[in-house]
């Protein structure tokens, strides 16, 4: 089976029982997984060490971290992104997110290591933490972490961000680097948090025509989406010949999630991992970090990312929840889950579905006419 990476201490990254990034989706994919029949081969890590954290972090951000986190907090504490809504501070903060962090990085180490070609972080996927700066329900960015500890082994990492929000805290800490690719598809910073991710954001110096955005249209549903992926990211890749690829498999673009407005399926996402290993095969020696992040519908969050597990293990996909986790979850939650592994046949109606495409297809081809003048 993949390695799965997994610490019971990313229970502790919570900022509390109403806000939105919640332990309990990683718990409810461990059970789901485990009510299907299945054990994952789980993979204990150890917590990021400071210095791995100072490797893309400011020691004065750490710093205000490690205040925070034993009640302390310095007076600019906000000019560093917490104790806001989004990032709200809790005690032993900086050990929770050094646990994460240590996660992703561990699975790097795997695949470095040449123990594992494929490997998935049951967490992780902060990818909104910037050098100096909490940001978007994240303190420290555990994919750039990664991504610094395989570059300074020599490796070329193609990060491919599904999130539905744009991967601007990865972009900016390798946006000079000209051994990292980020590719970030997401809804158009137009209309959604973080408001960057843009055609222009092409990187800088050696790192110039290696930052690419796709923003998409609100709205854009499964063709759409998978239609700007296949136009986008094979001819990067194919051009940059990366070492490893790197993926936060957000299950935040699915229709119900309530924070965004893409509205792609369950069977969206399962092409999207089968094609993103196909890739890593074709391009990169099969070597691939998943990772979760953003999702905010726990049912649809939780059957999107054991879905990963399945598919990376090639296992069944079952037509039917099991009835007993349903249960279970459903009484703690207090809310109706899906009793079937898939989507139903997806109800929503899309004003001008076709102007959605056009536009998302403009996007994509000029994305790739811009870029092109850098690689040759």
């Amino acid at each position: 089976m993949v390695p799965v990476v997994y610490h019971s201490g990313y229970q502790e990254y919570h900022f509390g029982p109403k806000h939105p990034f919640s332990p309990l989706r990683l718990q409810m994919v461990l059970e789901l997984i485990e009510a299907l029949g299945h054990t994952p081969h789980l993979v204990s890590p150890p917590p990021a060490s400071r210095e791995d954290v100072l490797s893309v972090h400011s020691e004065r951000y750490v710093d205000q971290v490690e205040a925070a986190s034993r009640g302390r907090g310095l007076p600019d504490a906000a000019r560093f992104g917490l104790g806001t809504p989004d990032v709200p501070v809790f005690e032993n903060m900086d050990a929770a997110a050094r646990c994460l962090a240590g996660g992703t990085l561990k699975a790097a180490e795997l695949i470095a290591d040449g123990e594992a070609t494929c490997v998935l972080q049951l967490g992780g996927g902060l990818h909104h933490a910037q050098r100096e700066l909490a940001s978007g329900f994240c303190v420290y960015n555990d994919l750039s972490i990664a991504i610094r500890a395989l570059t300074r082994r020599g490796f070329r990492v193609a990060y491919i961000d599904i999130d539905v929000h744009h991967g601007d805290g990865v972009q900016w800490l390798h946006y000079d680097e000209g051994d990292v690719m980020t590719i970030s598809l997401h809804e158009s910073g137009q209309y959604l948090f973080p408001g960057t991710g843009y055609l222009h954001e092409l990187g800088e110096g050696a790192g110039k025509g290696f930052k690419l955005n796709v923003p998409l249209e609100p709205g854009t549903t499964d063709a759409g989406y998978l239609d700007a992926f296949e136009r986008v990211v094979p001819h990067a890749l194919s051009w940059f010949q990366p070492d490893v690829l790197v993926v936060p498999c957000g299950a935040d673009a699915h229709y119900r999630d309530p924070l965004a407005d893409l509205l792609l399926t369950t069977d969206a996402y399962e092409r999207l991992f089968r094609r993103l290993r196909e890739l890593a095969h074709e391009y990169a020696q099969g070597r691939i970090l998943y990772t979760l992040a953003g999702g905010y519908d726990f049912d649809a969050t939780a059957r999107i990312w054991t879905l990963l597990f399945l598919t990376l293990n090639a296992l069944p996909v079952p037509e039917e929840a099991p009835a007993s986790w349903r249960k279970t979850w459903e009484e703690r939650l207090s809310v109706s889950l899906s009793p079937t592994m898939r989507d139903a046949p997806a109800c929503f109606v899309v004003a001008d579905p076709e102007a959605i495409e056009q536009q998302n297809r403009f996007t994509s081809v000029r994305l790739m006419e811009t870029c092109v003048k850098y690689w040759y």
